[in-house]
């Protein structure tokens, strides 16, 4: 799936593309994919404008100007492709529908907008797009529940260590994990965070001190920043809103560096299993203990 910076790398290709443009028309194969009554999309979507393409933790979110948005979830395989004559861009699962012809086996949803066109592909139907009145997002379940933006220019080192602090029992990975805590952050990026702060996945949160708190608060948004600047992971499952993959990957000082020797201390890297999730960890730079 898809993290916060991959996501934010298809809002900033889509953004110069769609906004000012009209929905025409819209076709859906499935109503999983485009769970949406008839009469709404008449309504609130065909004819509308687009005036805004925001992003709230990994979901992109298309503001239209009858005060209704579409909130996206590209989920696992999930495709967005813009084609406007000879201009073609594509962001998502990174197989052939983001170059070949469409629509294809794989489209769900078809926007047909003035001079161009939307798809969006998805093989195994996981992802999906709701229409909704924009006053209401923040009170659906999933938005209400998730934490403040890791890259939000108000949220503070403080901050951070308060909203980690409010689990202080549990292991410090599945903590950054929890979107509830904190918005966006997946696996990617809770590995690289934690190898850069020198602060081991399984620690508890309440044997990291005040000063570690904030090297990792440092280290989160810099590896986060950094993906954004180099257009998201090469993770199997992304490419940019160009059809092309990001390269943050080549960049990652830990994440899927097992076997190979550590950056920072030559020590190999191990991967083991934390919060349910393949982790990756220096044995020497980020020592087990029960004070870190």
């Amino acid at each position: 799936m898809p993290e916060l910076p991959e996501v934010e790398t298809v809002r900033l290709g889509l953004s110069g593309l769609l906004i000012g443009r009209k929905v025409i028309s819209v076709h859906s194969d499935t109503e999983k994919s485009f769970p949406n009554a008839t009469a709404d999309v008449r309504r609130f979507l065909v004819d509308a404008k687009v005036i805004n393409v925001r992003r709230r933790a990994k979901v992109l979110i298309i503001d239209l100007n009858t005060d209704y948005s579409l909130i996206i979830h590209l989920k696992m395989t999930g495709q967005l492709v813009f084609r406007a004559g000879k201009q073609r861009f594509g962001a998502g699962h990174p197989n052939g529908s983001l170059v070949g012809e469409l629509p294809d086996k794989s489209t769900r949803v078809v926007y047909e907008l003035n001079n161009a066109k939307l798809f969006f592909n998805d093989q195994r139907k996981f992802g999906w797009v709701k229409l909704v009145p924009t006053a209401t997002i923040e009170d659906i379940d999933f938005f209400r529940k998730l934490g403040p933006e890791p890259l939000e220019s108000t949220f503070s080192s403080a901050d951070f260590r308060m909203r980690l602090q409010r689990r202080k029992n549990s292991n410090i990975k599945a903590v950054l994990l929890d979107q509830a805590v904190i918005a966006g952050v997946g696996n990617i990026y809770a590995d690289e965070s934690l190898w850069g702060a020198k602060i081991h996945p399984l620690t508890k949160v309440s044997d990291v001190s005040s000063q570690k708190l904030n090297t990792l608060f440092n280290e989160l948004q810099s590896v986060l920043r950094l993906s954004i600047e180099k257009g998201g992971s090469t993770d199997r499952n992304y490419v940019n809103a160009e059809g092309k993959k990001g390269s943050y990957i080549s960049f990652a000082r830990v994440f899927r560096r097992e076997g190979k020797a550590c950056k920072r201390c030559g020590t190999i890297i191990e991967k083991i299993r934390v919060a349910g999730r393949g982790t990756h960890v220096c044995p020497t730079c980020q020592v087990y203990n029960s004070a870190t």
